[in-house]
């Protein structure tokens, strides 16, 4: 058999807590022997090494039974959206080539309701029990499991497939058939000063990779992890406090809500020592006031579900070079292309192109995965340009760009002006339809709770700090920005109220 980490540490540090959710725990003992019950579970049930298993879910200790039993089966974890409709999961699941499809009782009714649209057999396992009829009871069948460990050889942290958000088209299985590299995994350990003395805090939702990953990576070296079933700032701060957690990861708009109740009602955070953000560009000005809430703890990393971690910001650069995501990861070769294929100059925007051994490839879609690529490099379309220090920075997703009379403009940099009004809680800066310049810049902006301030005032505060051509032309204000649980801004769910009618989309 290959290297088990997780029976390693049943072995040496059996008695530690391994995880923790609210009143609830289980020691690294405990949960090995649970995850060889659930190999054996999946296994009865027709899965085996590379076969797929598909799961909605909150966070939970289950979870971590289930993705360490399919590593042990050499089996693949697919984590999918809880905030997905059934036709939407479905689409995953056939897609993936799930062959197993597990819920907790929260979305039990949404993969049930996703049956009709599966188009092969599924054995479908109910997480925590209250299963419909035609589904398992995964309790019941773990708890009269042997609690053996499969005898298949494992390394690493397993495989899994992490389906992209789609914002440009269908979701893509984003697939590394080995998993991730062992040269990987040391390397981010080694970047963030990670250790086994740690406490982690996994807040984000696990069906994003980011979370995932760090609880992957801490788990690996026996730390503890703190879970939380669902992103809560009190509960947050809390739970830091009690546990005395050095570590977590988050995306700036989890970020910001955790430095709200901070200012609100401190707690004790001394113990953090990282807080790794990603998923978003995180404005300057919550920067500088998680540094004042928290300490400086702040870490950030430019990454992706198909490139892993690209680049690195360490805390003693994160007010000395506002906007920026960092320098290369070692290991990463980045280009920045312009559109006829060749190298940006310094400070002149291109397309972020990485090489390096993290780099996936999109299940089934070759040619998805060919255009993503130039010459080795692959990229998810965003836009950046680095500084003379070697210093990058993301201007904005291709996607998004603008093109307003022939110009383009970022929307990342008419959005951080807005988020530095006092009066301005979230903004998303879009293209809608004009007959005279093709796209004009439009900003869709959540006020703070008694703010009254007006769009006039808001454009006026953007051509004081901004060019002309990059200024909003109109302003409308929701009470909330669509964002999905791990952040980030559903840009398209915006465009699509404006575009509905104008016979074309860009």
């Amino acid at each position: 058999m290959g290297f088990d980490y997780l029976a390693n540490h049943a072995e040496s540090i059996g008695a530690k807590t391994a995880v923790i959710l609210g009143e609830q725990s289980i020691d690294f003992a405990t949960l090995n022997r649970r995850a060889n019950q659930a190999a054996n579970v999946f296994k009865q049930l027709g899965c085996k090494a590379d076969d797929r298993m598909a799961v909605m879910s909150f966070n939970s200790i289950e979870y971590f039974e289930l993705v360490n039993g399919l590593r042990k089966l050499g089996a693949i974890f697919v984590p999918v959206n809880y905030r997905l409709r059934g036709s939407e999961a479905a689409y995953v699941i056939n897609d993936s080539g799930a062959i197993i499809a597990a819920a907790d009782r929260d979305h039990v009714a949404v993969i049930d309701e996703a049956r009709s649209n599966i188009e092969r057999k599924v054995n479908l396992v109910a997480i925590d029990g209250d299963e419909p009829e035609g589904w398992l009871s995964y309790p019941g069948l773990r708890d009269g499991a042997s609690d053996v460990a499969p005898e298949i050889g494992i390394t690493g942290l397993g495989s899994s497939m992490i389906y992209t958000s789609g914002t440009t088209g269908a979701p893509k299985g984003a697939w590394r058939p080995g998993g991730i590299g062992l040269e990987n995994i040391f390397q981010v350990i080694s970047l963030f000063n990670l250790d086994g003395s740690d406490v982690h805090l996994l807040c984000g939702p696990v069906y994003h990779s980011g979370p995932g990953i760090f609880a992957a990576l801490h788990q690996l070296l026996g730390a503890t992890i703190v879970v939380q079933k669902r992103f809560d700032p009190e509960d947050a701060l809390d739970q830091i406090e009690r546990h005395r957690v050095t570590t977590t990861f988050m995306a700036p708009t989890l970020l910001k809500r955790l430095v709200e109740a901070q200012e609100q009602k401190p707690r004790n955070v001394s113990s953090l020592r990282a807080v790794i953000l990603s998923a978003a560009p995180c404005p300057f000005t919550l920067k500088v006031r998680a540094q004042a809430a928290l300490g400086e703890v702040l870490w950030e990393t430019y990454a992706a579900t198909e490139t892993g971690f690209n680049t690195i910001l360490r805390p003693e650069d994160q007010l000395r070079k506002p906007g920026s995501c960092g320098t290369a990861v070692p290991g990463q070769e980045i280009k920045l292309l312009r559109d006829d294929g060749t190298e940006a100059a310094v400070g002149e925007p291109g397309e972020f192109m990485v090489r390096s051994s993290w780099v996936a490839e999109y299940y089934r879609r070759p040619e998805a995965t060919r255009n993503s690529t130039h010459d080795g490099f692959f990229s998810v379309g965003d836009i950046a340009y680095r500084d003379e220090d070697g210093y990058f920075y993301i201007c904005d997703r291709r996607i998004d760009m603008i093109i307003s009379g022939g110009v383009n403009v970022y929307p990342a940099e008419v959005e951080a002006v807005l988020l530095a009004h006092p009066d301005v809680a979230d903004a998303a800066v879009i293209g809608v339809p004009d007959e005279e310049f093709g796209e004009s810049v439009k900003a869709v902006v959540q006020l703070r709770p008694g703010a009254n301030i007006g769009a006039e005032d808001l454009i006026a505060f953007c051509g004081e700090r901004l060019a002309g051509f990059k200024r909003p032309r109109s302003v409308d204000f929701l009470d909330e920005l669509p964002r999905d649980a791990a952040g980030k801004l559903l840009k398209r769910k915006l465009r699509e109220h404006y575009w509905a009618g104008a016979g074309r989309r860009i």
